[in-house]
């Protein structure tokens, strides 16, 4: 029986932007309150949707304390303390726990990438200093570097460390992981890339980390929960649904950032937050802009029918 902790779908949170150093606080308070109401298992902070690494030290310190004051213990929230330096990534872990975060969130260091030698030691010294419970995060795109196997296992060994989110997109690398995972029942293994949600939740993963649960929160919600009791068609129906909203909405535009981009120009379609980017990064411009505009008008509609009214709502 699995006792992990974590489960469900925990949105990498946007950070709602009106300009490079200054919160959209108003569409903070309505994006937190939508997840939510939305049946989302917990709130995930300051990972790559959320722009964690383009944010001032001050700006990350503001959102995970007006965030965690608002969610109030409503769900769980998850802290990203990703950093280039360790002594950072620590500094930001306490403030956090200070804040009322429930879990920490770390990526490898990931400027020059480290070996699996350092990176065992890194996990190490993670699991000993982290004030409060840590989850590890492979995501080799944007580290350059993936969480090896005898990594995974130092990182099992410690108490403290109590799960994995997996970005590779590599469903044999998150299929060893779940099978090295089964020495500690309380460990959540979850997904990031939500085109894979239903298989990994088939394949015993606990939950996603989905970019795409911000704009339509309780889709990705009954996808999930679809894949975990086993409903084979209605999980292959909704994940269908996912994928044309992946297409659509994530491939506006040419470079890496058009993913967040998108998210962030739905969200703005529908009234919730400002679109603004974390510099170096901008927002669509009009043509994108309407592109996501009409696919955010035809996939809400889509939604509506897919999902029961009580869901859709």
């Amino acid at each position: 029986m699995s006792l992990a902790k974590y489960t469900g779908i925990i949105p990498p949170l946007v950070t709602p932007l009106l300009a490079r150093d200054q919160l959209d606080i108003d569409g903070l308070e309505r994006q937190v309150e939508r997840l939510i109401r939305g049946g989302v298992g917990g709130l995930f902070l300051l990972g790559t949707t959320g722009e964690g690494p383009a944010l001032s030290y001050r700006l990350r310190r503001e959102f995970i304390e007006r965030v965690c004051r608002q969610v109030a213990l409503r769900v769980p929230v998850l802290v990203s303390i990703s950093d280039t330096s360790y002594v950072e990534s620590l500094a930001m872990g306490r403030f956090a726990a200070d804040a009322g975060c429930d879990a920490l969130v770390a990526v490898p260091p990931y400027y020059l990438p480290p070996s699996q030698p350092e990176l065992r030691d890194w996990v190490c010294d993670l699991g000993r200093d982290t004030p409060i419970p840590l989850l590890i995060y492979n995501i080799p795109a944007i580290t350059k570097v993936s969480l090896g196997a005898e990594v995974i296992a130092v990182a099992l060994e410690h108490s403290n460390i109590i799960g994995l989110k997996d970005s590779s997109g590599d469903l044999d690398y998150f299929r060893s992981s779940l099978h090295l995972a089964r020495s500690r029942p309380d460990w959540s293994v979850l997904i990031g890339p939500e085109e894979l949600l239903a298989e990994a939740t088939e394949a015993g993963g606990h939950g996603g980390v989905c970019g795409g649960a911000n704009i339509f929160p309780e889709l990705y919600v009954a996808l999930h929960d679809a894949a975990a009791r086993r409903k084979t068609g209605e999980a292959e129906r909704l994940q269908f649904l996912v994928r044309q909203i992946a297409e659509r909405l994530y491939g506006v535009g040419q470079h890496p950032s058009r993913i967040i981009k998108g998210i962030k120009g739905a969200l703005s379609c529908l009234g919730v937050c400002d679109a603004f980017m974390a510099p170096p990064f901008r927002q669509f411009n009009s043509p994108e802009r309407k592109r996501i505009a009409d696919a955010v008008e035809e996939f809400s509609a889509a939604v509506a029918a897919a999902l029961p009214a009580s869901k859709s709502a």
